[in-house]
């Protein structure tokens, strides 16, 4: 029998979501917040002793080695009363935990009974956090190991992303990035075409690299060297980058496609100055046209840094002890493959965590016989649409949060309307979204002071049962930002609550029905000849209505489909792309295009074979 535990987890916005077989063959499942945190509800306290309520304890975990605190609306901090406690000890599957000291009194002074000798709580929240990323707290939970031990051997599995949020927020790496002389505005100048073709305030996306920096050299068309490279001037400026706390860079030549001996020796140059990543445009899109090259170059630069400390970090945590040689870790990437951590490159990461649900809706549908499916896939922060006609569809050049790449990615339709878009009234109007509740401090309903959202609407809708929900609810708390909301509008008396919400509703299913559209519709394919796989957190309480709108007659729920997209992760395959570009006419080209293609097959069979896969189980 096998050691090694297989541990799929997708990280999205909110919720990160783990499904995993263990050494016997059994699987095991867990839900938590992306913010690394459990949620329970305090019953009771007395001294050093807690007992806690929540359906993940029955699962097994051990809370050794974890730390506590009462949750506390944000902008209603108590100081000292909120800080972090330590487990000493738990049993797994019971509800009394010891901590290091009394936890304290209550913020709230609430209604239940308490123990004798102890504190009535009422509804006060708790959460638990092993100051470890999400991953491997929702594999402590299913290994029930304790965070003061280490996990067993473990095939983990990862989809995150991380590297979409970073893009979105702005919040990725200061990148410089290093271009041919004369060619300093490439980025802001762009191609000129309009974001938005109507509006009269034209507002583009800054370019990413917060340092442009002109390189002496220059190719001819064909790749010869017109003018060599300037390698003292370069390292001059390179070096004063460097000063200014710039460790990231993007390098992007004029005709490197054709000739990279320049990009590779600006590499060499800035690896010996200190630059900790350096992202070459030509090995990253060897392909005509520098605007493209230059954008793929300089997204890989500024998302390098972040997607490398998230990853390294996982890893080194799996590795830890006598497991290094027993843990392995691959992550998915947007084309819906696995690469190895090592090989993995922050271009490819933007649709990774999407890219699992459409390879489990994928899945889910082959096992109902239905072959001609759209995915619909509404998790926390975003909703995720794809259209399945027998074998995926993929895009080569994708644009994300403004900015161009070109990277094999599968065709996905992104949305900000997912469980916790914020719901709120706004130049004169009702909107839902772009703006999330995020995993912290979350929707109005988990108790830490969040905003109106949809989980919250769909909550006074009765379309959630708080008793299965894997953290604390507080239906008041939702009543109260809807309340908020309403008095905001200051309406007439005939706004009824039950109007509000449905407004809310019908907002946010436009928005999802306009994203299916842009997979099927605008693309000549008629979404009543599909079936609608509906999964995520939030898909089935929405699938109906958007079926409904669509004249969609078959509604598929996968078992497991708020954990879909780690499903997906466990049907990936480990695979690669390889491309080449022949700028010549076909009837130059003539038998050559045999040979270009058994070339380009044997190159991505040996970047598998690297994997450790054996050869013979290849498939080109």
């Amino acid at each position: 029998m096998s050691r090694i535990w297989t541990i799929c987890v997708d990280t999205g916005g909110t919720f990160t979501d783990c499904i995993a077989r263990d050494p016997g063959g059994a699987l095991h499942r867990a839900k938590v917040l992306s913010s690394a945190r459990l949620r329970a509800r305090l019953q009771a306290s007395f001294g050093q002793t807690v007992r806690l309520a929540a359906p993940w304890l029955a699962g097994g975990v051990d809370l050794r080695g974890f730390s506590l605190r009462r949750v506390v609306p944000e902008g209603d901090r108590i100081g000292e009363k909120n800080a972090w406690c330590k487990v000493l000890s738990h049993e797994p599957g019971e509800d009394r935990v010891e901590l290091d000291e009394p936890l304290g009194e209550p913020h709230r002074a609430g209604a239940g009974g308490a123990e004798a000798g102890g504190a009535d709580h009422g509804t006060a929240t708790i959460e638990l956090t092993s100051d470890e990323p999400a991953p491997i707290l929702a594999a402590r939970l299913v290994t029930g190991t304790p965070a003061d031990r280490a996990l067993p051997p473990i095939e983990l599995r990862l989809a995150s992303t991380r590297g979409t949020n970073a893009l979105l927020e702005r919040a990725g790496a200061e990148t410089a990035l290093f271009i041919t002389r004369g060619f300093r505005d490439l980025l802001a100048i762009g191609d000129q075409q309009r974001p938005d073709l109507f509006a009269l305030d034209i507002r583009k996306p800054q370019p990413l690299p917060c340092e442009i920096a002109e390189v002496e050299e220059r190719l001819a068309a064909d790749g010869s060297v017109l003018t060599e490279l300037d390698a003292e001037a370069l390292r001059e400026s390179a070096q004063r980058l460097y000063e200014k706390g710039i460790r990231s860079a993007a390098v992007a030549l004029l005709h490197s496609y054709r000739n990279d001996e320049h990009e590779k020796r600006t590499k060499e140059i800035l690896r010996e100055v200190g630059f900790s990543n350096v992202s070459s445009s030509a090995a990253l899109a060897p392909l005509i046209e520098i605007l493209p090259r230059a954008e793929t170059a300089s997204v890989d630069a500024y998302l390098a840094p972040i997607i490398a400390s998230y990853v390294d970090s996982i890893a080194s945590i799996l590795t830890r002890g006598d497991q290094r040689a027993e843990a392995r870790l691959h992550v998915m990437t947007s084309a819906g493959g696995l690469v190895r951590a090592d090989k993995y490159r922050a271009k490819d990461s933007l649709l990774s965590g999407p890219a699992g649900g459409v390879a489990g809706a994928a899945a889910s549908a082959r096992r109902a016989g239905i072959e001609r499916v759209i995915g619909f896939d509404m998790g926390g922060t975003s909703t995720d649409v794809a259209r399945i006609d027998g074998d995926f569809e993929y895009r080569f050049e994708q644009s994300v949060a403004g900015v161009r790449l070109r990277a094999p990615a599968l065709a996905i339709e992104t949305v900000a309307a997912g469980g916790g878009s914020i719901c709120h009234y706004h130049h004169e109007r009702l909107q839902v979204g772009p703006r999330s509740a995020g995993a912290n401090p979350g929707p109005a309903c988990y108790g830490a002071g969040g905003p109106l959202s949809i989980t919250d609407i769909n909550l006074l809708c009765g379309r959630i049962d708080p008793e299965q929900f894997e953290i604390p609810i507080d239906r008041e708390a939702s009543r109260a930002a809807l309340r908020a909301v309403r008095e905001q509008i200051g309406a007439a008396p005939e706004l009824s609550e039950e109007a509000l919400l449905d407004g809310f509703l019908r907002i946010a299913n436009e928005r999802m029905a306009d994203a299916v559209a842009q997979v099927s519709l605008r693309r000549g394919y008629d979404p009543a000849d599909y079936a609608l796989v509906s999964f995520g957190g939030a898909g089935g309480q929405h699938a109906c209505a958007l079926a409904g709108m669509l004249e969609i007659q078959t509604v598929l729920m996968p078992a497991d489909a708020s954990l879909l997209s780690a499903v997906g992760l466990s049907a990936a395959v480990i695979e690669r792309f390889s491309e080449r570009q022949i700028l010549q006419p076909l009837e130059e080209v003539g038998g050559e295009l045999a040979r270009h293609f058994r070339e380009m097959a044997e190159e991505a069979v040996e970047a598998v074979a690297e994997e450790g896969v054996d050869r013979a189980e290849i498939e080109v």
